[in-house]
């Protein structure tokens, strides 16, 4: 029943009462009718017998057959009587009528009559006895009252015979089943009745609440446009115009909904393809469209031209103004270059300061005098900021898009490569792009080293080497100072590339923080394997070059430290090598990451020594250990009078501030020997010792810090000092 519809519990309710309310009642008045049948065909039986009882009396006393023949069957005339009979005193029968049903019935001696049973024959049987009556006249009472004249005149009845009748029971039979029948009928009508009044009253209860079932399943598909007929009465109507009352809130929820959705989808379309800085299109929106015109120059021999914008001295300007003012500057510049641009074209910014314009349908000369219309248009732009005054350029790369073009990435790419060419050239200024410009083919491999570097770095196929950096003027010298030097390995793991090659691009594009790790993270790890095998005994030094990019990377200086924890090696071991350049870039910077280092224990040598423009004048400001002689000086000392003075006026300052020396790319005998004219305190180049892979420092357990270097002042003819150390 729990899984009956709403429309069938009400039917089972409004019919389970009616049902038996009419059962119960067409039970009782069938009973009753059927109790009031058979009472009248036993009073009847009765009247009958009893009437034909006096009457046989004189016909029985008589013996008159006739009489009581004519009784019978008068009384078999009346209705439902089947059988009449009259018997003597001694039971003989003296009349009878119809067909009679064999029984015994008896009269008590005269005294009462009986009714006999049925039993399983259809009839039922009476019995009366027949009685003598006695009446005495007496004339002498005559006169007597009535009371007493009654009293006497009466005499004692005689019994004399019986009669006896059968009623059939056919017709109450008959009559019972035809009450059944139209009980049944009744009922059944009844039934019918009630029923079509519960579905008309179901329907007044079920269509609405179906009407409001539909109505749900259809919000719930999202028709929102429902309406329930509010036709109802009581709780019902409530539900209805609660239906269409949620109906209507929900649609309009729906709408307001579909609106911010429609809202929000176009402010994502947007931010997808715009610069939320600028509101210019972004990279990626300007690459779709220069995909669409590299296809349209190919398709239909149309010609483009990629401008490539990079602003200058933009960095001055973000660093002094902050990021706020270098952002107010790129939207102030958006605005001026979108005002000049053609209406067809289409200006985008890249990324930083970096714009691009594609110019579409336009050939080369015109190209290049919108460039330098808007390279003119920026030149001449003040840019104010909290009143301060910044004037900026923008270097320009211009690339052609013909059908010989090939995709998108090498249009960008040669675009870049140009706009590079113009910033080498000075800045400020416009490069055209043309594939067998050397500059370019230049700044093109150093872009693909790009991508080599990273794989080296995914692969570990870095290697780390070592050359020996030899005492010249110490005497007693038993510990060694060794530089570690990079190498990789190429893809095919057979070639070893040197770092001249791949450096510069890792410089250019932001990369030698990477390799300043994998150096450090490396070298330890070797390191701490020779103090485990090597314990105590002389301490060697090991030199690790660093770049600029590092000593301004804020999370350097703690890297450092948590390697010398992690690989248990000593910051009295180890000696950092920073190049000039790098330290003058942020020079109170390089010395705070060097005065850090050196309370641990650390010492610093300044690489590539004299290159710099005021080199004496910063170099009191840093507190080094050694310094290292620009090898430019070293190499050609023994034919340049003026490289040998400056390598022994750097010499003789360095002593003066307490600093050791190290001449570097050492390459001859001649050399040598006017390095330790002047005093310089060590040496570094092939002629002393070729870099080897940092594994051969240490085979089979003997260790370079136990050999006796003494002889190094005494040069081997042979062409070199300690190469046999290596071997």
């Amino acid at each position: 029943m729990n899984k009956w519809g709403i429309k069938g519990k009400i039917l089972f309710l409004a019919l389970m009462p009616a049902a038996a309310i009419a059962l119960l009642l067409g039970v009782h008045f069938t009973s009753s009718r059927i109790s009031d049948l058979e009472q009248s065909l036993e009073n009847r039986g009765n009247a009958i017998v009893r009437q034909l009882a006096p009457a046989s009396e004189y016909g029985v006393i008589s013996g008159n057959h006739e009489i009581l023949q004519n009784l019978t069957d008068a009384a078999l005339r009346e209705a439902d009587v089947s059988a009449v009979s009259i018997y003597n005193i001694s039971g003989t029968l003296l009349a009878e009528s119809g067909t009679r049903v064999e029984r015994q019935l008896s009269a008590e001696n005269g005294k009462t009559h009986k009714i006999a049973s049925v039993g399983s024959t259809n009839v039922l049987g009476f019995s009366a006895p027949v009685y003598q009556s006695e009446i005495k006249v007496d004339d002498l009472i005559s006169d007597m009252p009535s009371d007493s004249k009654s009293a006497d005149s009466i005499q004692p009845r005689k019994f004399i015979g019986k009669v006896e009748i059968e009623l059939s029971l056919k017709n109450t039979i008959k009559r019972k089943n035809e009450l059944l029948l139209e009980t049944l009928f009744i009922t059944l009508l009844g039934l019918v009745g009630s029923a079509m009044l519960a579905y008309r009253m179901s329907q007044g209860v079920t269509v609405p609440i179906y009407r409001l079932v539909d109505a749900v399943k259809k919000i719930g598909k999202g028709d929102l446009d429902v309406k329930v007929p509010e036709d109802s009465g009581g709780e019902l109507k409530v539900l209805e115009q609660g239906i269409n009352t949620m109906a209507s809130r929900l649609k309009s929820s729906h709408v307001h909904m579909q609106e911010k959705i429609l809202e929000a989808t176009a402010k994502l379309s947007y931010q997808a393809s715009h610069d939320m800085l600028t509101g210019l299109v972004n990279r990626r929106e300007f690459e779709c469209r220069l995909a669409r015109a590299l296809e349209s120059a190919k398709s239909h021999g149309r010609t483009h031209v990629l401008c490539y914008l990079d602003l200058d001295q933009f960095k001055i300007v973000n660093d002094t103004c902050g990021h706020s003012g270098g952002d107010e500057l790129l939207r102030q510049l958006t605005i001026l270059l979108h005002a000049k641009v053609r209406e067809r074209d289409t200006l985008a910014r890249l990324g930083g300061d970096e714009f691009g314009v594609l110019l579409e349908n336009c050939s080369l000369e015109t190209a290049r005098d919108i460039a330098e219309m808007l390279r003119q248009l920026v030149q001449d732009y003040r840019f104010v900021w909290n009143n301060k005054s910044f004037a900026v350029g923008v270097s320009s790369g211009l690339v052609v898009l013909n059908d010989e073009s090939e995709s998108v990435a090498s249009v960008l790419s040669a675009a870049d490569a140009a706009c590079y060419a113009a910033k080498d050239r000075g800045r400020n200024c416009i490069h055209i792009y043309q594939p067998a410009d050397s500059e370019l083919l230049r700044r093109r491999e150093e872009m693909q080293w790009v991508t080599r570097i990273t794989r080296a770095l995914e692969e570990n196929r870095f290697m780390l080497y070592a050359q020996i950096i030899a005492p010249l003027c110490i005497q007693g010298e038993k510990s060694l100072h060794f530089e570690i030097l990079l190498r990789m390995l190429d893809e095919n793991e057979t070639e070893t590339i040197l770092p001249m090659a791949f450096i510069p691009a890792a410089e250019r594009y932001n990369m030698m923080k990477n390799i300043d790790r994998w150096v450090i993270s490396n070298s330890f790890t070797v390191l701490s394997n020779v103090f485990e095998n090597k314990p105590g005994g002389l301490i060697n030094t090991y030199s690790i070059n660093l770049s600029g990019a590092s000593l301004g990377d804020e999370g350097f200086l703690e890297f450092i430290t948590q390697q010398f924890e992690q690989k248990k090696v000593s910051p009295l071991n180890i000696c950092f090598e920073i190049t000039e350049t790098a330290a003058i870039l942020n020079l109170s910077v390089a010395a705070e990451f060097m005065r850090e280092l050196k309370k641990l224990g650390c010492r610093f040598s300044l690489d590539d020594f004299g290159s710099g423009l005021s080199s004496f004048g910063y170099l009191k400001n840093l507190p080094v250990d050694y310094l290292k002689i620009d090898g430019a000086f070293v190499k050609d000392m023994a034919d340049d009078p003026i490289d040998f003075a400056m390598v022994q006026s750097i010499h003789n300052i360095g002593h003066v501030m307490g600093l050791q020396t190290i001449a570097e790319f050492v390459e001859s005998e001649t050399v040598l020997k006017m390095l330790k004219v002047i005093g310089v305190d060590y040496a570094q180049g092939n002629w002393i010792g070729a870099p080897q892979p940092i594994s051969k420092l240490y085979p089979s357990g003997v260790y370079l810090a136990d050999t006796d270097l003494t002889h190094v002042n005494n040069p081997d003819t042979s062409g070199g000092y300690l190469s046999s150390q290596f071997n």
